[in-house]
């Protein structure tokens, strides 16, 4: 006898099937190994959106908590006249441009911290990766002698 194969959209329309025919749902749940929370989770979703809520969602955050506010992400390398502060000037580093932002916005918005700026002239492209000094070893002739 091969195995059934069921994807968890017929599982969860299974379960909610047998829910509707009038079994407890704590029969239910402990014959399908969910919990009884989850089980009133999936019944709850399907009462109030129909089969379309069986299906699964996405884990996708709604917001990133700690984002950078558009408007002042875009203050910084900017691209309107006013704002060109590291195409005006390349030479300016993350600290420089911090400054600015600190005179400009004068307390208006909380001005971000010197590595968040740099990290967002790092996504624009607008700074050039340094590579790292590597200590090389004393070659023997060095050593020995």
């Amino acid at each position: 006898m091969p195995w059934k194969v069921s994807s968890v959209m017929e599982e969860r329309l299974r379960f909610v099937a047998r829910l509707l025919d009038g079994e407890a749902m704590s029969d239910v749940c402990r014959q399908f190994g969910i919990s009884r929370k989850t089980g009133y989770k999936i019944y709850n979703r399907y009462k109030e959106h129909g089969l379309e809520a069986l299906t699964d969602r996405s884990r996708r955050p709604y917001r990133h908590a700690n984002q950078l506010p558009m408007q002042v992400e875009q203050l910084i390398p900017g691209s309107s006249p006013g704002t060109r502060l590291k195409k005006d000037k390349p030479h300016w580093g993350a600290r420089k441009i911090r400054e600015l932002l600190v005179r400009q916005l004068a307390g208006d918005v909380r001005v971000p911290a010197k590595s968040t700026v740099h990290a967002v002239l790092d996504r624009h492209g607008l700074v050039k990766r340094r590579g790292r000094k590597r200590r090389r070893a004393a070659s023997d002739a060095v050593v020995n002698s």
